[in-house]
């Protein structure tokens, strides 16, 4: 009498049910490593803190937010814009521009969640702050009448070039933030009223821009040319720069 054949523990069907598991458990732990921070969307951040007058120190992107990146948040849907770079243009090296307050907004809640990290716009005066080593000193107004301050900005007017140039292109602050005296003027967060100070951004209808000289932009302008500026010459192009209350 001979022994019997020893059973297989999985027959053909139980088999492919097993490795079709095994699978799904691997797909799943891809998705839960997924939802988490992802590293490779963390911005380049300058070398050094910016100290502010009241001692706090300000996180600032080196450059301002590039093409590329912005249109990762496009393609990720949460931004509605999507961007183009000229045939003479490498978009990782191109600031992102023709963006409205609306837009931008968008990009900082975007790029928070993607790496859990608390990135914003720089207030008015935290943007100043920041430039304050390469752009020149403001001039003495040419009248003191409030309302004729525009005239003042006839002074520094011009003082930049308006072409659009890669990262880089201008100069670079003791901190390691670029271009802060370039082309692209960048959003702040801070509320421009039509009078001195900032407001609540809650329907605000105009924020400041930081740049070459004071300008306020409405908040859904992408084109400065044809948005209001509250003096001078209005800015050559709407783009970008994150910044963050602690070390990235």
């Amino acid at each position: 009498m001979t022994a019997a054949a020893p059973r297989s523990l999985f027959n053909r069907s139980s088999l492919r049910l097993f490795v079709l598991g095994l699978a799904a458990a691997g797909t799943l732990g891809v998705a839960l490593i997924q939802r988490g921070p992802d590293p490779a969307f963390l911005p380049e951040m300058a070398a050094k803190p910016v100290m502010m007058p009241d001692g706090r120190a300000l996180y600032a992107q080196r450059h301002e937010v590039t093409i590329t990146e912005w249109n990762r948040c496009a393609m990720d849907g949460a931004c509605d814009l999507t961007l183009r770079a000229r045939p003479d243009q490498d978009p990782g090296k191109t600031p992102a521009t023709g963006l409205s307050y609306v837009d931008v907004q968008q990009y900082v809640r975007w790029i928070s969640k993607k790496t859990r990290n608390d990135f914003r716009l720089p207030t008015a005066s935290e943007w100043d702050a920041m430039a304050a080593s390469v752009l020149p000193e403001a001039s003495d107004p040419l009248f003191t009448d409030p309302s004729l301050t525009w005239a003042s900005s006839y002074l520094i007017e011009g003082l930049t070039p308006r072409a659009l140039k890669p990262q880089g292109s201008f100069s670079t602050s003791p901190e390691g933030i670029a271009d802060l005296n370039g082309s692209v003027w960048e959003w702040t967060m801070e509320c421009y009223n039509g009078t001195s100070g900032g407001a609540a951004t809650d329907r605000c209808p105009a924020f400041f821009v930081g740049g070459e000289h004071l300008a306020a932009m409405s908040f859904l302008v992408r084109d400065p040319a044809r948005g209001g500026c509250a003096v001078g010459m209005p800015p050559a192009h709407l783009g970008m720069r994150l910044v963050s209350d602690k070390a990235i």
